[in-house]
């Protein structure tokens, strides 16, 4: 017995001495759950010991990997100095095991040396404990530890110094002359009341905060601004900068200039290729956060088509455009190799997705942050220039996405009156509302009432057409300009108000290019539609259910009908709607016909080509503005929600060298040359007629043209498994052209058959 005790008592000291981790050094058994540190009061010059002790609600708990802290030294919000990227795992930022669950790391020789901080105020450390794959956190949220700097202490303002801006000078960037330029920003809340202090950093001072003239703005009560005069400036330099304001309280905020040209982005610039953005994009490092760029001697670029006039917007053919998919190098040098591909296709409008600098670098870009700078994930300024100016030489005239119902949490209107505490703007915020009045909230959502936002807006507008040239613009989610409180059942209600602000950008726009076309993409009450197009305006007209239950081959009536396609077919006095089949935000036709479809339409590629053809006969034929969603001429048939509804989308650029779909291609190419060919009967409203309602399929549906010097009729049969024989009907006897077939036909008899196979159709035409 006594053997077995003993036996038993060695084996029981092995497996602990088997299991015992490396020596550490001790800590008391009673550590803190969480993040605890020592010495209590941290100290800049001294090392700090960071402890970890995961509980069971913790994602480390039990954990037996490495432990990696995430730490940098925070700085008016902004965590700089980190050593290393989240999943980087520097043999500096691991963690100690002291026991099961429990971690710790020493900062030394201290704290301002161990991240080599230099003369940066550290009074504040942020933490992450992580897994070294990053995947598991240690808390849920970040943890901040105060420290004490008695050796550099953070920037102290000077009272405010009090002079009137300037004459003749606006807010954001001014120009004086070759070495001089005047810094001005707006400042005054809801309530009337500035911030406590403002002053300036960037190139031109070294990025040093100082009370002096180099960086000190003045503050001008009566203007609500505050600014500064630069002297001394190389005229042919870029120069970034910032805002430095903030209160007494200690607030403090850096900001962009909202009408910059140009930012910089040290968080997304640098995933930006040379190729696609060649110049200099680099951040400076004192700079936290965005900067905004000037240049005194601004870039010349000299117009090949200095005095391009759009094409009449009623015979316009818009192609919607993301250059992020449209070619695999997603950016305008892509694009614009593609432009005579487009001008055989026979369109002579592109509409740009949103390119103004957006969240980031991959976006539909509906996430707009600054509005004078065109976004550098699709090239540069001069860049933007010479697409605007090949689309021109080649006739097509270029319309801008514009996105003015909201910006992000990133524009610097947003950030100067901002609620941390619930993420998003505050209530004195004089640009932007708190919450939208409307249910479509997206980020945070303009205050159109604002004559700040007035402004602004149409200083964009007026600045966009003149700089690069635009024809025009699509506004986005235009039902959101308004103040007056909806919801679902009454947000497309009349509403007198919104109509008066879109009435004011309109004249701005006319008053910037008198050519120049804006599109809603509003969808409200019809009263209200037709009275912005009686003025002049033109709104978006979804058809695109319609189109997609005709591709699958469904006779639905209720659903199936074109009606509405064009401002006639509303029973509008003007044509002033842009009707689309697809666009960016509806689902493909041709994904629908594949997934959807009759068996003979879903399980046949060349019969879903056949109805996409057939649709566009009853599309590009029809008088008004008409608009492709990209790659529809191919029937690109991936779901708008693959990776993601925004995500990325294949680039399938081989459907062109596919027979059925280049067949389709030529089809939209020869449906444009008809097109352009009848564009002079395209006003005369009596000489159209048109049988496509929900109840016109099992007869064939028709469209036909009969002016005194122009016919056309167009014979379509939209069964999946039958012909039909139709009476052509001719508005007159002779010789016909067969565009499709490029044939001709005499008739002597106007009411003769033609025979229509199922999915296919006619288009018949005839000049004296």
């Amino acid at each position: 017995m006594r053997n077995t005790k003993i036996l038993l008592i060695l084996l029981i000291t092995l497996t602990v001495i088997s299991c015992k981790k490396d020596p550490v050094d001790p800590i008391p058994s009673d550590i803190p759950v969480g993040i605890s540190y020592s010495p209590e009061a941290p100290d800049a010059d001294k090392e700090l010991t960071i402890t970890f002790k995961a509980d069971n609600s913790s994602q480390l708990y039990g954990y037996s990997g490495d432990v990696y802290v995430h730490v940098g030294v925070v700085v008016e919000g902004v965590w700089r100095y980190v050593p290393a990227d989240w999943n980087q795992n520097l043999a500096k930022c691991k963690m100690t095991y002291v026991e099961d669950n429990v971690w710790k790391i020493t900062l030394s020789p201290s704290v301002r040396a161990w991240f080599n901080s230099q003369e940066t105020a550290v009074n504040s450390v942020g933490v992450v404990i992580r897994s070294s794959d990053g995947s598991k956190k240690g808390l849920v949220n970040d943890y901040f530890i105060t420290v004490t700097d008695k050796k550099y202490k953070g920037f102290e303002p000077a009272e405010i110094k009090l002079a009137p801006m300037p004459a003749g000078v606006k807010h954001g960037i001014n120009v004086v002359d070759n070495s001089t330029v005047t810094l001005v920003l707006y400042d005054k809340d809801q309530n009337g009341n500035h911030k406590d202090f403002a002053h300036v950093v960037g190139d031109f001072n070294d990025w040093k905060l100082t009370n002096d003239e180099k960086s000190q703005m003045y503050r001008d009560n009566a203007a609500g601004t505050w600014w500064i005069t630069l002297t001394g400036l190389d005229a042919a330099k870029e120069y970034a900068f910032q805002y430095y304001v903030g209160t007494k309280a200690g607030e403090t905020i850096r900001l962009g200039d909202p009408y910059a040209e140009k930012i910089l982005d040290p968080h997304n610039d640098g995933y930006i290729n040379a190729a696609t953005y060649p110049e200099n994009k680099t951040s400076n490092p004192a700079a936290i956060g965005i900067s905004s760029v000037f240049k005194i001697k601004r870039d010349d670029y000299t117009w090949k088509v200095p005095d391009f006039t759009m094409p009449n917007p009623n015979k316009l053919v818009i192609y919607e455009m993301l250059l992020r998919d449209f070619t695999p190098a997603g950016n305008l040098t892509g694009a614009m190799r593609k432009l005579d591909y487009l001008k055989t296709l026979g369109v002579n409008a592109i509409e740009l997705m949103p390119v103004q600098e957006f969240d980031g670098n991959d976006s539909w870009g509906y996430n707009p942050a600054y509005f004078f700078a065109m976004d550098k994930a699709y090239g540069t300024r001069t860049m933007y220039k010479e697409f605007i100016d090949a689309c021109h030489e080649r006739g097509m005239a270029v319309i801008l996405d514009v996105v003015y119902n909201h910006a992000t949490g990133a524009h610097p209107f947003a950030k100067l009156y901002w609620d941390p505490g619930k993420n998003k703007t505050s209530p004195n915020n004089p640009w932007f509302n708190v919450d939208a009045p409307h249910p479509y909230s997206v980020f945070h959502d303009f205050n159109h009432e604002s004559p700040l936002v007035r402004d602004y807006v149409k200083r964009n507008i007026d600045f966009l057409l003149k700089e690069y040239k635009f024809d025009g613009f699509r506004f986005d989610l235009t039902k959101g300009f308004t103040q007056k409180s909806s919801n679902e059942s009454t947000a497309s209600n009349y509403d007198a108000s919104r109509i008066a602000i879109l009435k004011d950008y309109y004249a701005q726009v006319k008053a910037s290019n008198p050519n120049a076309m804006m599109i809603l993409e509003h969808f409200c009450a019809d009263q209200e539609e037709r009275e912005l197009a009686e003025a002049g305006m033109y709104l978006w007209g979804n058809k695109n259910e319609a189109y997609s239950e005709t591709a699958m081959g469904w006779n639905t009536p209720s659903k199936t009908s074109f009606m509405g396609i064009n401002g006639w077919t509303r029973n509008w006095t003007y044509n002033n709607v842009v009707g689309y089949m697809e666009s960016h935000d509806e689902e493909r036709n041709m994904f629908a016909a594949k997934t959807w479809g009759a068996d003979i339409v879903k399980n046949s590629n060349l019969n879903q080509m056949k109805r996409a053809a057939l649709n566009a006969a009853f599309f590009l034929t029809i008088p008004g503005p008409k608009m492709i969603w990209q790659f529809g001429e191919l029937g690109y048939d991936i779901s708008i929600d693959h990776n993601g509804r925004t995500g990325k989308k294949p680039i399938l650029w081989n459907y062109f060298e596919i027979p059925e779909r280049k067949k389709l291609y030529d089809t939209y190419s020869k449906l444009n040359v008809v097109r352009e060919n009848m564009s002079t009967t395209f006003d005369d409203r009596d000489s159209w007629s048109n049988q496509f309602a929900g109840g016109d399929w099992a007869n064939g549906r028709r469209i036909t043209l009969d002016s005194p010097t122009k016919k056309m009729v167009v014979l379509g049969n939209f069964e999946i498994d039958k012909t039909i024989n139709m009476n052509a009907n001719f508005p007159t006897p002779g010789v016909w052209k067969d565009e499709m077939e490029n044939t001709t036909i005499t008739v002597t008899d106007v009411n003769m058959t033609i025979s229509i196979p199922a999915h296919e159709f006619k288009v018949y035409t005839f000049s004296h």
